[in-house]
């Protein structure tokens, strides 16, 4: 490596954050700006310009972005058109009996492609893959035709049996590529060669229509960095928590889905690794909304099921992470029942929840930790004079308070309760659907509201310790530095484990194994180690859903297969069916470049460090109705090995840490801190 080392930079919806880690030194930097919605280059840029950074040493960029999810959800997308099996047009708008609200009789729905452009050809695949219908080539030639003077940029060539057989696909796209005006052609068997029509279409749909929008944001944000002086690659983090070179990034741009949340994942799983902590809930609190994901022997789970939004499954591997709509933002009200709801909706960044000064008239969380005196009011208003704590308790008292029945302080308890408990629910969820305990768990809090309500969480869920590490509010853009590179492959093979080909089986590991190696091959970043991981998705006759089995290696004989299914099913469910039947649906590999790992020790600057714990000041905080004169810490200030009794308040630049009443804190390697719940009883 050279002298600049490498950099972590994930932009956010409110802010671009950035871990740079110096080479010879292991000394690391922090950025934290403002995200620059109408142009996320700038943000980054300036983030650069903050942490100092000599581009033209620096060895390597990697970049997470929400430039693809955020056009998704909101729409903001390329114009694109799709051309399909005869028949079957309106795939991608029945989708599967599911209902948009779980009670209600009615919901609404948009596919990402409108019926206009989705066009019809003859041709038919049978499951087989065996040829039923001929690819009538003038009519195809016609559709593309119509597409392009409909002012479509990108086409999608969804075939229904093309996982089967490509054959039609690979010949559609042939032709397409004759006439179309760019490269922006998605066949979706290649993106996804597995079977369910709905589910493939959708995410070849996404694919295509977020292409042009990530590929010209890349040009952009590499040429602004080369104009800079930077002459390395630009990796981008993928929704399954590797990373890939920016050059051929938007060849699969449904794939960086998510890659925000995964690469805190990231983060927890290398962070937890490095302290002894393999087993893990994580829980990521922001400004709008809360991730949380689960770790089992440091190993974050990925799936090929994640739906973004209602009917808007993307079928390919990313991190399992669940999100809830409760953040720093979310807002408290009273509905017309007469009860307390906090979130989803949200105060954003502008003019955001009423501490921020800038204007918020909605009470959020955040503000009920500031009136509750858990954050310091003095940091937390961005505008000088800002909103002081009687305008705020003015606010709770007539929004809340009245219509409750309560004080501003008790109605502010009663908000972080209700969010607390929504948080609590989903951790939960997380937990228990891959038949997981809590208590079996450690809680890894990050975002920047995080450990503010953590031991709390804890203590609800029966979790015994929370472990915080050394920067919570920048550890997205900390999982971008210590990814590795990956490349995930699927396959169905949809056949009963009962007659199973398992040459052939074994023959679908070994091109997978091929792709991912040459893969690996193109890009520019050197690795350490080559790691290649096998599974199978499996499932009982009958049955819709699928679970995924782990190998040891790519070639399991038919006996391993059932002993090993039977084993992760029971583990899931608690339940053995060895009367039914088992089918191996899709066959899995991922080959992991491991990249050289990354000293943490210099998140907190050791030389800031002091031999005792020395408060900055103290200020009354209320737990359960209760006024304590809590001590304030910086936190960069406090000896490695501290040990500290609540009530306590951390503070640093990008979080704030809460330690209640009976837990106790103490610090351990890379600068993080394990509050015990309970632990000063």
């Amino acid at each position: 490596m050279g002298t600049g080392g490498i950099i972590g930079v994930d932009v956010g919806g409110t802010f671009t954050d950035l871990v740079m880690v110096e080479a010879e030194s292991g000394a690391m930097r922090i950025a934290k700006v403002p995200t620059t919605l109408d142009n996320q280059a700038y943000g980054v840029l300036n983030a650069l310009e903050e942490a100092g950074a000599d581009l033209a040493a620096v060895d390597l960029i990697v970049h997470g972005t929400t430039t693809t999810t955020n056009a998704v959800l909101e729409r903001k997308l390329s114009r694109t058109g799709l051309i399909t099996t005869a028949g079957f047009r309106d795939v991608l708008e029945l989708g599967r009996r599911t209902r948009p609200q779980a009670y209600g009789m009615k919901g609404s729905f948009r596919p990402i492609i409108p019926r206009d452009l989705r066009l019809e050809v003859p041709e038919r695949m049978d499951a087989a893959g065996e040829v039923l219908v001929p690819l009538d080539e003038a009519a195809l030639r016609a559709a593309v035709m119509q597409l392009k003077e409909a002012g479509c940029e990108a086409l999608v060539i969804h075939f229904l049996h093309a996982y089967a057989n490509p054959a039609h696909e690979n010949r559609a796209a042939e032709i397409a590529a004759s006439l179309w005006p760019n490269d922006y052609i998605t066949r979706g068997h290649a993106l996804l060669s597995e079977t369910r029509e709905f589910e493939r279409g959708v995410t070849a749909a996404v694919n295509a229509s977020v292409q042009p929008l990530l590929e010209r944001y890349v040009a952009r944000l590499r040429a602004e960095l080369a104009g800079k002086g930077y002459r390395g690659d630009v990796l981008v983090m993928n929704g399954n928590g590797g990373m890939v070179s920016s050059a051929l990034v938007a060849r699969e741009a449904a794939k960086t889905v998510m890659s925000g949340p995964a690469s805190g994942v990231m983060a927890a799983a290398y962070t937890g690794r490095r302290a002894g902590e393999e087993n893990l809930l994580t829980y990521d609190m922001g400004g709008t909304s809360t991730d949380v994901a689960l770790i089992r022997k440091g190993t974050p789970p990925v799936s090929n099921e994640i739906e973004v939004e209602y009917a808007m499954p993307i079928h390919v591997p990313m991190v399992d992470v669940r999100t809830v709509g409760a953040g720093g933002g979310s807002i408290a009200r009273v509905n017309a029942a007469g009860l307390l709801e906090v979130g989803p909706e949200s105060a954003g960044a502008d003019p955001g929840p009423i501490c921020y000064g800038r204007g918020g008239t909605q009470p959020t969380i955040s503000d009920a930790n500031m009136l509750l005196g858990r954050l310091n009011t003095e940091k937390l208003n961005s505008v000088a004079g800002g909103v002081g704590l009687a305008d705020l308790a003015a606010v709770f008292e007539r929004e809340l308070g009245a219509p409750l029945g309560v004080g501003a302080v008790a109605a502010a308890e009663a908000v972080i309760r209700v969010a607390n408990a929504k948080m609590a629910g989903a951790i939960r969820m997380v937990s228990l659907s891959l038949g997981a305990d809590p208590r079996d768990f450690a809680l890894f809090a990050f975002g920047g509201a995080g450990p503010l309500h953590a031991a709390a969480l804890a203590r609800e869920l029966g979790v015994p310790r929370v472990l915080i590490p050394a920067r919570p509010g920048i550890t997205n853009a900390l999982g971008c530095a210590v990814a590795d590179l990956r490349h995930d492959f699927v396959q169905t093979i949809n056949a009963p484990l009962e007659g199973l080909d398992v040459a052939a089986l074994h023959g679908v590991f070994a091109e997978q194994v091929a792709a991912g190696e040459a893969a690996l091959a193109r890009e520019s970043v050197k690795v350490r180690a080559v790691q290649r991981d096998f599974s199978v998705e499996m499932q009982y006759l009958g049955q819709s859903h699928v679970v995924r089995v782990p190998l040891p290696d790519g070639q399991p004989t038919a006996e391993a297969l059932k002993e090993r299914f039977e084993e992760v099913y029971w583990a899931r469910f608690r339940i053995a069916l060895p009367e039914i039947r088992a089918r191996v649906v899709n066959v899995n590999t991922s080959i992991i470049g491991l990249c050289d790992p990354v000293d943490l020790t210099g998140l907190i600057d050791p030389a800031g460090r002091q031999t005792r714990a020395i408060p900055t000041g103290h200020r009354p905080v209320t737990f359960d109705g209760e006024s304590l004169e809590t001590p304030v810490y910086w936190r960069d200030h406090l000896p490695e090995e501290v040990t500290l009794d609540g009530p306590a308040i951390l503070e640093q630049l990008d979080c704030t840490t809460l330690v209640p009443p009976g837990d106790r804190v103490t610090g351990g390697v890379d600068g993080n801190l394990t509050i015990h719940i309970g632990g000063a009883a």
